[in-house]
């Protein structure tokens, strides 16, 4: 049996978009269901907002998003969450840092750390930390 977890994420109308931007960073497949879709709307403002989102890509990358309903309580948090993305290759694990940085806010520059050949970390347009680094073998 194997068990695989998502990072889920909630916005406040800016699901869509947020889900557009990871999907132009890593690739793969986007699907998304508004409430209008579902049949679930609880007003006119939030007939196109996202019930449920996805970016799934073929090397194992997934994120799922959604749009908080206004009858529901929503704060953005600070440092509620990160999302770790970790590779074996170094260009690969660049080539996102880069896509992820446009306008974005870096917490700590992508580059050699003392536990991994790369590491860095930043807080996207959208508020999401990221956490990335390129896998070695720990000698603990």
């Amino acid at each position: 049996m194997s068990v695989t977890t998502t990072t889920h994420l909630n916005f406040r109308g800016e699901a869509r978009a947020a889900l557009d931007f990871y999907h132009s960073v890593f690739g793969g497949d986007l699907a998304v269901v508004t409430y209008k879709d579902a049949g679930a709307t609880g007003g006119p403002d939030e007939a196109d907002q996202v019930m449920w989102g996805q970016v799934a890509a073929e090397n194992g990358f997934r994120v799922m998003a959604y749009d908080v309903p206004a009858r529901l309580p929503y704060d953005r948090g600070e440092n509620s969450f990160f999302v770790s993305v970790r590779g074996e290759d170094a260009a690969e694990v660049t080539a996102y840092w880069e896509g992820l940085s446009a306008g974005a806010s870096v917490v700590q520059p992508l580059g050699p750390s003392a536990w991994a050949p790369l590491y860095g970390m930043l807080k996207d347009r959208y508020g999401v930390v990221w956490v990335l680094d390129v896998a070695s073998g720990y000698a603990g």
